[in-house]
C-alpha cells in the first residue's frame, strides 16, 4: 500500500505533468512542424524592376502602383511606391468577381476574356481622369497579353461603397467587382491623386502562401505483434 508522502508526491508529479502545455507531452513525430511565414515582398524592388520592364512606355516614373493579389481582400494589397521618397504605402482594394466565385475573399484565377467579371494581371498605364457612372474614375492601359481588353473590358480604378475598409471588420473581406481596381471612396481622391496619369500599375500574385510542412508518419516497430482480443495471432490484417 502507497504510504501518505507517496501518494502525494505522486499527485504532485501528475500535477506537474498536466501543467505543461499539450502539445509539448506528445512525442517528436506527433508534434509536427509549422511552416516558416513567406517572407514580406519587396514592393520597391518589384516597382523598379516592372518600371524597367516597360522602358519608355512609361512616362511618369517617380510613383508605381503594386497590386498583390497573393493576399486576400481583408489585407491591404495595394502598396502606392514613391521611388523618390523611398516609401510605401497600402490600401485595400478589390479584385473580380471572376477571379472569385466563392467570395471568401482570395484570388483563385485572371481572366483577360470580355465578360469574364475577373481581375487580370499584368502591366497597366494610368490615363486620364473621367467622371462615370462610380463617380471619379480613372482609366487604364493594358500594356501586356494578359490584360491586353483593360479598355474594351472598361477595366479602370474607381470607388464603391463596398470596397470601404470598414467592412472587413464586419464580414472579414471587401465586395467584388467586375475585374476593376475599386477602392474604399473616402480612399478614392488620396490614390487618383497620388497615382495620376502616364504612371505604372502592376497587378499580379506576389506574396505566396509557403507549402504546408511533409506530415511525417510515426515510427514503426519491427517487433511489434497485433493479437486479436483474446491474445491470438489474426488471420486477417484488420
Amino acid at each position: 500500500m502507497m504510504d501518505r508522502r507517496a501518494m502525494l508526491a505522486a499527485l504532485a508529479g501528475a500535477g506537474a505533468m498536466a501543467a505543461v502545455p499539450a502539445r509539448a507531452q506528445f512525442p517528436d513525430w506527433i508534434r509536427q512542424p509549422v511552416a516558416p511565414p513567406a517572407p514580406p515582398v519587396d514592393y520597391l524592388a518589384v516597382a523598379r524592376q516592372q518600371l524597367e520592364r516597360q522602358g519608355n512606355r512609361i512616362g511618369q516614373t517617380d510613383r508605381v502602383g503594386i497590386v498583390d493579389f497573393g493576399l486576400p481582400s481583408s489585407r491591404p494589397r495595394f502598396a502606392l511606391v514613391d521611388l523618390v521618397a523611398g516609401t510605401i504605402d497600402l490600401y485595400p482594394v478589390t479584385h473580380g468577381r471572376g477571379s472569385d466565385p466563392q467570395h471568401d475573399g482570395w484570388l483563385k484565377s485572371f481572366s483577360n476574356r470580355v465578360g469574364s467579371l475577373a481581375s487580370s494581371r499584368g502591366a497597366y498605364r494610368t490615363s486620364d481622369y473621367y467622371w462615370g457612372a462610380n463617380g471619379s474614375s480613372m482609366r487604364l492601359a493594358g500594356l501586356e497579353p494578359d490584360n491586353s481588353n483593360a479598355d474594351i473590358r472598361a477595366i479602370v480604378v474607381h470607388g464603391a461603397w463596398y470596397a470601404d475598409p470598414a467592412l472587413i471588420a464586419t464580414q472579414g473581406k471587401l465586395g467584388r467587382s467586375e475585374g476593376c481596381f475599386v477602392f474604399g471612396e473616402a480612399l478614392l481622391p488620396q490614390i487618383l491623386y497620388k497615382l495620376g496619369p502616364g504612371r505604372l500599375l502592376f497587378a499580379d500574385k506576389l506574396s505566396v502562401s509557403p507549402p504546408p510542412a511533409p506530415f511525417e508518419l510515426p515510427p514503426v516497430a519491427d517487433n511489434i505483434i497485433r493479437t486479436g482480443a483474446n491474445g491470438t495471432l489474426p488471420k486477417t490484417a484488420d
